[in-house]
């Protein structure tokens, strides 16, 4: 069941949520740091920011449907908070199919690069996802199994899952996310950019094989999974996400030698 979210504070009937704070601190990030290296590359970095505004928008209407779709045991009986995305519910797989196919598809339409447009936009994707990631922490969710390792996340009784009400502390998987996240950008921005620069999107395929692998790890443990049979719908998502990203690394790099051949 879905909690109203921690409250940052509140100016007169205005309620400011922690969730919302980081959500539109992860987006303005992001945009500012794709904006600079798109103005680096020699790329039109304002169309490039248009796209990515509109990609950003899209794909938060694809992560909400993902949560409501398969979280709809919830929703159906409460339809009000379909539209409370300040309040979490923000499903990072449903982000990430519909926000690049929007992206691309714009990119396509008004002429701007579209390749290299989602390799300046990975890495900031990347570095948004670890800042929103912190959401779940104010709002005590996507957590996992119980823990006594020493960074075990205290959760308050209202927050505990069924079957789970005697057990205090878990494993703060929103962290473990977070930090993974963290990496893939400093990886993908100090070690792997350099080396890709001549096979326009792979970048994006690296950081959607990187995210997905991470993803599937962790969501081994966590406890609020959705489910499809015996599965979990997120690690199903990953399968997939993995084989876009070798499908994808695979066609670039024959573009890439392509276009060498030709020139």
């Amino acid at each position: 069941m879905s909690s109203p979210g921690a409250v940052a504070f509140q100016v007169g009937p205005v309620v400011i949520r922690w969730y919302g704070i980081l959500m539109a601190l992860s987006i303005v990030v992001a945009l500012w740091i794709a904006h600079r290296q798109a103005k680096r590359e020699g790329l039109p970095a304002d169309d490039i920011i248009t796209v990515g505004q509109w990609a950003i928008l899209a794909g938060l209407v694809g992560a909400r449907l993902y949560e409501v779709v398969f979280n709809w045991d919830y929703y159906g009986q409460y339809p009000s908070k379909i539209l409370a995305v300040w309040e979490g519910g923000l499903a990072i797989h449903g982000g990430l199919i519909v926000g690049p196919l929007v992206g691309a598809w714009l990119a396509w339409k008004w002429g701007v690069p579209v390749l290299r447009g989602l390799d300046v936009t990975a890495p900031a994707f990347a570095l948004g996802q670890a800042i929103g990631r912190w959401g779940n922490f104010f709002n005590e969710e996507a957590f996992g199994r119980p823990t006594d390792l020493a960074w075990k996340l205290y959760i308050s009784p209202p927050h505990r899952p069924p079957g789970y009400q005697q057990y205090e502390y878990f494993h703060p998987t929103f962290l473990y996310e977070s930090l993974w996240d963290l990496g893939m950008f400093a990886a993908l921005v100090l070690w792997l950019r350099p080396r890709l620069r001549a096979q326009p999107g792979a970048l994006f395929f690296v950081y959607i094989g990187l995210y997905s692998i991470g993803r599937f790890a962790i969501e081994a443990i966590r406890l609020d999974s959705f489910w499809l049979g015996p599965f979990r719908v997120a690690q199903l998502a990953s399968l997939l996400g993995v084989l876009v990203a070798i499908v994808g690394l695979v066609w670039t790099r024959r573009r890439a030698a392509a276009v060498a051949h030709a020139a």
